[in-house]
């Protein structure tokens, strides 16, 4: 990710919208609305609101499609990709994603409690951590739905 690394903080504007290649390879679109609040010249609160789009592959993908939900407060890591296609009238369209590497909830206004799952890759077999297949629970309190006050909300 030399030169190419964003991080972004908001809001999940939907559940992750959960596929499968025809290989069957798990994937996750992920759509998030990132809110940018300031104070203007006159003292006046400004906000404004960006929304980006991100695939998450694999393990990752299905677990955030268990974990996550519209509303979620999330963090994401990772590299700006630029898709470019034609459409059928001939058209050339383009867009900026993010490949994201990694996704979590914020606990800056919640709570979390993180399960571990198996590895199907066969590199983490034997030693701690739940081995041997099993889930291993991290103690933490239940998950929490963001908590905005009036001029705070999300969208």
């Amino acid at each position: 990710m030399a030169g190419n690394s964003v991080t972004l903080v908001g809001n999940l504007v939907e559940d992750p919208e959960l596929r499968f290649t025809p290989s069957g390879v798990a994937m996750a679109k992920i759509r998030v609305a990132v809110n940018r609040r300031w104070r203007d010249q006159q003292g006046e609160w400004q906000e404004e609101t960006s929304f980006f789009g991100g695939t998450l592959w694999r393990e990752a993908a299905e677990n955030a499609a268990e974990s996550l939900q519209k509303g979620t407060r999330v963090i994401i890591t990772g590299s700006l990709e630029q898709r470019s296609w034609e459409t059928q009238e001939g058209d050339k369209r383009s867009i900026v994603e993010v490949r994201i590497d990694e996704l979590g909830p914020s606990l800056r206004w919640a709570t979390a409690s993180v399960t571990r799952t198996p590895r199907s890759d066969n590199f983490g077999g034997g030693g701690g951590g739940g081995g041997g297949g099993q889930p291993a629970t991290v103690p933490a309190a239940p998950v929490a739905r963001d908590d905005f006050g009036p001029d705070e909300a999300p969208f």
